[in-house]
């Protein structure tokens, strides 16, 4: 017996790709699994076409070479390449985005992370904006790092560690509570 699966456009997250320098190829084979519109810069257009990857958009001013057909150009405009990406996701009705990347800058991310929700994999961590209240079920021993400026939290579950650092005290659910927007977190993938 077979299953079929029928993924309309933009319901899985798009996947931007800021480095795979050290990246895993079986988890960017995970992000890639349902095809999602795939979104690129120049430089790691290179790397993704030698793994043979099929290239959606690619965000920049000026293109030297075109390496696959019917790639779509996004004009950076004196925008970061991140915001470029995340300006056009959110104006096209994405709902959410998977980035890569080597280096993080969340200053590019905060002011898009309540329109879009961002997770972006960096080394051996995932990285994704959390509401107050927000909760997840986490086994015992897992990492997780506050990396935003936060007003009287709040956290259960967790054993602090210091400098934003926890780690789940047992097998069950972790909580988070605080005053402002939202906070970003790290887990270790």
């Amino acid at each position: 017996m077979s299953s079929h699966h029928i993924v309309r456009e933009k319901q899985e997250p798009a996947l931007l790709l800021l480095s795979l320098d050290n990246f895993s190829e079986e988890l960017l084979g995970q992000l890639l699994e349902w095809s999602p519109t795939v979104i690129t810069t120049p430089l790691v257009a290179e790397q993704i076409n030698a793994y043979e990857i099929k290239i959606d958009i690619i965000i920049a001013d000026v293109i030297d070479e075109v390496l696959q057909s019917d790639v779509k150009q996004i004009p950076q405009n004196g925008a970061s390449q991140t915001e470029a990406a995340l300006k056009y996701l959110i104006q096209n009705d994405y709902k959410a985005v998977n980035v890569v990347a080597d280096m993080v800058d969340l200053a590019d991310f905060i002011p898009f992370a309540a329109r879009i929700n961002v997770v972006i994999y960096s080394g051996n961590q995932k990285i994704y904006a959390v509401n107050s209240g927000f909760s997840k079920w986490k086994p015992a021993g897992e990492n997780l790092q506050i990396l935003s400026v936060h007003l009287n939290l709040q956290a259960s579950g967790l054993q602090d560690n210091g400098s934003n650092k926890f780690v789940t005290a047992t097998d069950g659910f972790i909580s988070l509570k605080f005053d402002n927007g939202m906070l970003f977190i790290a887990e270790d993938i």
